[in-house]
């Protein structure tokens, strides 16, 4: 029974690596694997070899290794994003259109061969340096990944595991090229100054390999054991501040200070985008919900100073859940949020 069980998997093996587009080189890597395998399990082999190989080439063979989204080049329908997506933030959304402008014309002359330095935002929690990565990743019309850094605490979590028992698996990088499906995403290497302190020299080692240009189009997971071309990936990099980043990857970084917000553009913030973007995730209309302008001040401070917008948005998702609750819970359809009924709402 396991040899028709063995003998089949390597069926299904040889036919997922026939119909993939692979680097020819892998390919032939791959299938002298499959035939080692195969010999071996003719000879009373182990089957947990089998599920290694078979757990390698479901990954090779699910990397976007050729495909890529196509770039929208046009520096007007950005600043529509930018200005669609955050209230102000006039000189932030300057650079971040100077420099699409840079990528832009390289991509028309495509015969040169010069990068921008990575961007870097740093600034409180809630300032907005998640969202103007997304954004970015809008602009152009490419797919975005977040890979978290908080609590990172070794380098082979970015890099993998060479494929030596049946735990070992690619490193965050990989998995992140494999979830956005192309290989030109934008990928958001979020909050570097939480990495563990002991792994901190081996992780910026990593950065500094992905950040530089002239290394990345040859990246190695130790469980792929062959070069993934990473040039085409536009790396956006966030962090409170800069007292834990090594000189080395700060070089490789181009560092955009985001302020805190006040409260009249909280306020603003909150009426104009986060209210009306936490009604359509609940299914609701302003039909359903308004917020008096006399309370605004209360929803923007719930636990006094705030540099971001963090607690408001979590304020008004609150408000916005218990008005659907009620809603559907049949005590009305329409609710009005004043000064008489705020602290019903607020947490």
């Amino acid at each position: 029974m396991d040899n028709q069980k063995s003998s089949s998997e390597i069926e299904k093996l040889i036919t997922l690596l026939q119909s993939a587009e692979l680097p020819a080189n892998l390919h032939d890597k791959a299938m002298q694997q499959v035939d080692r395998i195969n010999l071996a399990l003719k000879y009373g082999g182990n089957l947990s070899q089998l599920d290694i190989t078979a757990k390698y080439i479901d990954w090779i063979v699910n990397l976007p290794w050729n495909k890529k989204t196509e770039d929208i080049l046009d520096i007007n329908k950005a600043k529509e994003v930018l200005d669609k997506n955050h209230y102000g933030l006039p000189k932030i959304k300057e650079r971040i259109l100077e420099y699409l402008s840079v990528l832009i014309m390289q991509k028309q002359q495509a015969t040169l061969d010069t990068h921008s330095p990575c961007l870097f935002f740093i600034g409180l929690v809630g300032t907005g340096k998640t969202t103007l990565s997304k954004s970015i990743a809008e602009s152009l019309g490419r797919k975005f990944v977040r890979i978290p850094f908080g609590g990172l605490s070794s380098a082979l979590d970015l890099r993998g595991q060479s494929k030596t028992s049946s735990e070992a698996e690619p490193g965050m990088i990989i998995k992140a090229i494999r979830r956005s499906g192309v290989r030109n995403p934008v990928i958001l290497l979020d909050e570097l100054d939480r990495i563990t302190p002991e792994s901190r020299a081996s992780i910026m080692g990593v950065l500094i390999e992905l950040l530089d240009a002239s290394q990345n189009s040859n990246f190695t997971d130790y469980f792929l054991d062959y070069p993934f071309d990473l040039s085409q990936v536009l790396f956006i990099a966030t962090a409170n501040n800069t007292n834990n980043i090594s000189t080395a990857v700060m070089d490789r970084l181009e560092v955009i200070q985001m302020p805190s917000y006040n409260d009249e553009e909280k306020i603003a913030i909150g009426k104009n985008y986060v209210l009306p973007q936490q009604l359509k995730i609940a299914g609701l209309t302003n039909a359903n919900l308004t917020i008096d302008d006399a309370v605004w001040s209360k929803v923007t401070r719930p636990l006094g100073f705030d540099a971001g917008i963090r607690s408001m948005e979590r304020t008004v998702e609150t408000i916005v859940r218990k008005v659907a609750f009620k809603i559907v819970s049949g005590q009305g359809k329409s609710y009005i949020i004043n000064e008489g009924n705020i602290k019903e709402y607020l947490s």
